[in-house]
């Protein structure tokens, strides 16, 4: 089954410095049809004004995945980390115990993100965070981040959680596949362009909600990078 999820349908949140779009129920948005996808709980769309951001605040017992879209956002927390990520990178906390954290854009220009929240297939596992350069311009999709056995050799920031986040580029009319096991499913946003999705149609920041399909071929109907979340159902 192949669920497109508009932009202009998501939950939205603005302030001065914050505009924010939810792909799933968080914070005053809250949608019964919408509050997960398997493990994958959390999906915002973020925009962050320059000199704003995040002011410390606590988590546990979560996965939380911060793809930067456009600029870069600055990472400190109470285990004394502290880090720069930048357009195309990402950076991963485990929440586990609990972990105090803060993120800033202190660049000249608004950083745009994916925040996204996976549930952690144990509770009070050891906090921390921990952040990684993946070159842009590889077509097809890369294991950024990952708790999947199959993925325990590769390089891939690692998450205590069966799921893993891919992304990728591809040019207009390529086409690039993957499979999902049975009692699995997938969340796709083409982070620009547009994508057809087993012949569904998305357009730029929409979501592609993806479940009981063995194969889902992905083809560009213009140059896009895409982020995909794959999580057990």
């Amino acid at each position: 089954m192949i669920e497109l999820r508009p932009f202009d349908t998501l939950g939205a949140f603005r302030n001065e410095w914050l505009n924010a779009h939810h792909h799933f129920s968080f914070g005053g948005y809250h949608d019964e049809k919408r509050m997960g996808l398997g493990r994958l709980r959390v999906w915002n769309d973020d925009e962050v004004a320059p000199g704003t951001g995040f002011d410390p605040h606590p988590h546990r017992d979560m996965e939380i995945v911060t793809y930067i879209r456009e600029g870069a956002i600055t990472h400190r927390d109470n285990l004394g980390n502290e880090g720069r990520t930048e357009a195309g990178d990402v950076q991963v906390m485990h929440a586990g115990t609990g972990i105090t954290h803060a993120e800033y854009n202190l660049e000249k220009i608004p950083t745009r993100l994916f925040q996204i929240w996976i549930l952690p297939d144990r509770r009070n596992v050891e906090p921390g965070w921990g952040t990684r350069a993946f070159p842009r311009g590889n077509h097809g999709l890369t294991v950024l981040a990952s708790g999947r056995p199959a993925d325990a050799a590769s390089q891939a920031l690692k998450l205590n959680a069966d799921a893993a986040v891919l992304a990728g580029t591809l040019a207009e009319g390529q086409t690039t596949e993957f499979t999902l096991e049975p009692g699995r499913a997938a969340y796709l946003v083409p982070v620009n362009g547009a994508v057809t999705v087993n012949g569904v149609e998305a357009q730029a920041r929409d979501g592609v909600a993806i479940s009981d399909e063995r194969t889902v071929t992905v083809t560009a109907t213009k140059a896009t990078e895409l982020v995909v979340v794959e999580v057990a159902a």
